[in-house]
């Protein structure tokens, strides 16, 4: 399993979101944060005077993924957080140890799948094909 750290612009959370779940990741954590890198801060007027900020607004982006999927989601981060701009963050990748999901005890990748979850909410709104489907393609990408 890998834990992944990505530090992007506020602004493309989105993009970054989306394209992530495109290639199944099932969840993330964001959290503004501030820093600086390379960029030293920035400087802002306000009333026509000019004000030194040394801490930038970013995102702090935080996912687990089988191991699997590591090649593929640092590809998705790499190409959804970049806009060819100073400040566009940076990615952080972790081996995790362990991983249990606190509601059923489940351990290992079987803790960072929503399967259960999404079966459930295929079944509520389509039928049976739709949901055989589902589970064919989700049995795939394993």
């Amino acid at each position: 399993m890998k834990y992944f750290i990505a530090i992007i612009k506020p602004f493309k959370l989105d993009d970054v979101r989306k394209a992530l779940t495109q290639i199944g990741v099932e969840g993330l954590t964001a959290s503004e944060v501030r820093g600086f890198g390379r960029q030293r801060g920035q400087t802002e007027i306000y009333r026509g005077t000019e004000y030194s900020v040394s801490f930038v607004p970013k995102l702090k982006i935080e996912l687990a993924v089988p191991d699997e999927l590591e090649e593929k989601v640092l590809e998705t981060l790499n190409k959804s957080a970049n806009t060819g701009q100073i400040g566009d963050g940076k990615i952080f990748v972790f081996d995790i140890k362990s991983a249990t999901r606190i509601r059923t005890g489940e351990t290992g990748n079987d803790a960072l799948s929503n399967l259960e979850f999404a079966i459930e909410q295929a079944m509520m709104q389509s039928d049976e094909n739709t949901v055989l489907d589902f589970l064919r393609a989700f049995c795939d990408s394993y």
